[in-house]
C-alpha cells in the first residue's frame, strides 16, 4: 500500500510515517520512481507505535524494544528497559506534582488581599517557585 493509504488507515499523517521511517521504526519498499510502497501488516505496527508513544516512550527506546514485541520475547533487557522508562515517568510525575503544590500555595497566598501577590512567606518556596518558573 502507499503512503497515503496506509495514513489513512492508520488515522496518522504522511509526516508522522516518514519520521517513523526515518527513525528506522517502520520499512518501505522503494517503486523505481521511489514512492513507498508499505506490506499490509504495517497498519498494525503504526498502531503498536502510536500505543508505545502514548505510553510516554521516546522513538530511540521504541526501535530497541520492536524486536522483542514482535517477536512476543520478554526479555530481561527489555523488562529492564521498560522498568527504567516507568521510573523515569514517576519521577516527572513527582517533579510536576511538586510544581503543582507550590503553585497552589501560589495561589492560596494570593487569594488573601492583604497579602499581595509578591508576598510569599517561606523563602525556600518562593526560591523553588522562582526557579521552576524558570526552568
Amino acid at each position: 500500500m502507499r503512503i497515503g493509504e496506509l495514513a489513512a488507515r492508520s488515522g496518522v499523517s504522511v509526516r508522522a510515517l516518514r519520521y517513523y521511517e526515518e527513525q528506522g521504526l517502520l520499512d518501505a519498499n522503494r517503486s523505481d520512481s521511489g514512492q513507498r510502497h508499505y506490506p499490509e501488516p504495517a497498519a498494525d505496527r503504526v498502531h503498536l507505535i502510536q500505543m508505545l508513544y502514548a505510553a510516554g516512550l521516546s522513538s530511540r527506546t521504541i526501535a530497541e524494544l520492536l524486536p522483542c514485541v514482535e517477536a512476543k520475547v520478554s526479555t530481561p533487557e527489555s523488562r529492564a528497559r521498560l522498568a527504567a522508562e516507568r521510573e523515569r515517568i514517576d519521577a516527572q510525575i513527582a517533579a510536576l506534582t511538586r510544581t503543582r503544590d507550590r503553585l497552589d500555595m501560589v495561589i492560596a497566598l494570593t487569594e488573601i488581599p492583604e497579602n499581595g501577590c509578591a508576598w510569599i512567606a517561606d523563602r525556600d518556596v518562593a526560591a523553588e517557585a522562582s526557579h521552576s518558573v524558570t526552568h
